[in-house]
């Protein structure tokens, strides 16, 4: 998706059995009502048999980089490695995401992206002293160590080839992206800031001044007063004069005051403390939850959050200078956009008409030629 953001033509390649079955809504297929998929076209192949393989290898000779989150193994087996691509296209970065790695001894085993931030350490660090470790959607590890990190790798490797006319594979394991999107609390725990007791450290929640807290009408708002003038002026707001905030770092004392906090943010509504306090040096900022977010007047000033065919997208991001931004066409059905793509990617030499249960290529109106 943020390579299609970006500019990039991508084409995804479904499976042939997979066309005329999206249906908005259903599990793991939901049609033009996905996010992540927008901006590409859609090709559907049977990849298991010769001709299919080779109408793939086809576009591969016209392809910068190819992505597949297959179990290693899957693609060589299919006939469509790094070897076989590479001979074809010299060129080609070949991307490889997976949660364990192409290697190591978990490579082979089926995983979610609770287990790959699970042995990276990331999940150890969120969640409350009083539950267990609380698993955040998929955002650190199948989206930040998973498809961020093969993003950021693919773009490197583009570079490198440019210099050196030569592509070469890309292994992104959600497990090693992980432990890098944890790397400021390996910092800090090498600096001795940092142990591994959930809600005692400075950035878990441990520390009174960085938290969320629930306000008067049940709803949240976070406090970020790291800063000691930020704090200074968080005391100043809540008209709090009692000297046991004086020592803003010992940790010694942070259950307390944050008891005193959270008895005092419960004295008015989230939209009275927002009125009080956003926009200010404080570090606030209210909770919102996924339909108040598109709405807030910084996100819409900002254009945060774009509709597109009555669906709320995140926005591209980051932003250029030059060069804009702008989201593809909506998410596709398998084979929707087989005939075109095949003609466009410049593919010749496709097989005579078989029969349905034959056939190599699929359409998105199901009907396979």
């Amino acid at each position: 998706m943020m390579l299609a953001d970006m500019g990039a033509q991508i084409l995804r390649i479904d499976r042939l059995d997979e066309v005329g079955k999206d249906r908005d809504g259903e599990f793991l297929k939901p049609g033009r009502s996905s996010v992540l998929n927008r901006g590409r076209r859609s090709l559907a192949l049977d990849l298991k048999c010769a001709q299919g393989v080779a109408t793939f290898l086809q576009l591969v000779e016209s392809a910068d980089a190819l992505i597949e989150g297959f179990r290693p193994g899957v693609m060589e087996r299919l006939g469509i490695g790094p070897e076989p691509c590479h001979a074809r296209n010299p060129r080609l970065v070949y991307g490889r995401v997976t949660g364990w790695g192409q290697d190591g001894p978990l490579s082979q085993a089926a995983g979610h992206d609770i287990n790959y931030i699970a042995i990276s350490g990331a999940l150890h660090a969120i969640g409350r002293a009083d539950s267990g470790p609380v698993a955040p959607p998929a955002m650190i590890g199948d989206i930040g160590g998973g498809g961020m990190m093969l993003a950021l790798g693919i773009v490197s490797a583009l570079l490198e080839t440019q210099r050196s006319g030569q592509g070469q594979v890309v292994d992104a394991a959600i497990t090693d992206g992980a432990a890098l999107m944890a790397s400021i609390v390996y910092e800090f725990k090498a600096m001795g800031m940092w142990n591994n007791a959930r809600q005692s450290n400075l950035l878990d929640g441990g520390a009174h001044f960085y938290d969320t807290y629930q306000c008067a009408d049940g709803k949240w708002i976070s406090i970020g007063s790291v800063e000691p003038q930020f704090y200074k002026l968080l005391l100043d707001k809540l008209e709090i004069n009692d000297p046991a905030f004086a020592p803003q770092f010992d940790t010694a004392v942070w259950p307390a005051l944050k008891q005193k906090l959270a008895q005092a943010f419960r004295g008015k509504t989230r939209d009275q403390w927002c009125a009080l306090m956003e926009g200010s040096d404080v570090c606030f900022a209210p909770v919102l939850d996924l339909d108040e977010a598109p709405h807030h007047p910084h996100n819409a000033a900002r254009n945060t959050f774009i509709e597109r065919d009555g669906i709320t997208h995140p926005a591209p991001a980051p932003r250029f200078s030059r060069t804009a931004t702008e989201p593809g066409g909506p998410a596709p059905y398998a084979g929707e956009h087989t005939e075109q793509a095949l003609a466009d990617w410049g593919v010749t030499g496709r097989e005579p008409a078989m029969t349905d249960a034959s056939s190599i290529v699929g359409t998105a109106s199901g009907r396979r030629d």
